[in-house]
């Protein structure tokens, strides 16, 4: 997926990198660069995502809490 950026002749410099870091941000590049940057064994990937799921299932169960008081 290209991005694609305008810069117009008046704006500051400072001002078309702020916006750059943003599209950046928010096309999920800097994720995925941090993602890639190490090896991460599998048996680690498989332990992060189980800590994932058990804090999304800890988040819902509060928000549930919270609902029923």
């Amino acid at each position: 997926m290209p991005l694609r950026m305008r810069v117009n002749d008046k704006e500051n410099i400072s001002v078309a990198l702020r916006r750059f870091k943003k599209l950046l941000e928010r096309s999920g590049i800097f994720k995925e660069l941090r993602k890639r940057k190490h090896y991460e064994k599998p048996c680690e990937l498989r332990r992060r995502a189980e800590l994932r799921k058990r804090a999304a299932l800890n988040k819902a169960m509060k928000g549930k809490a919270r609902a029923g008081r």
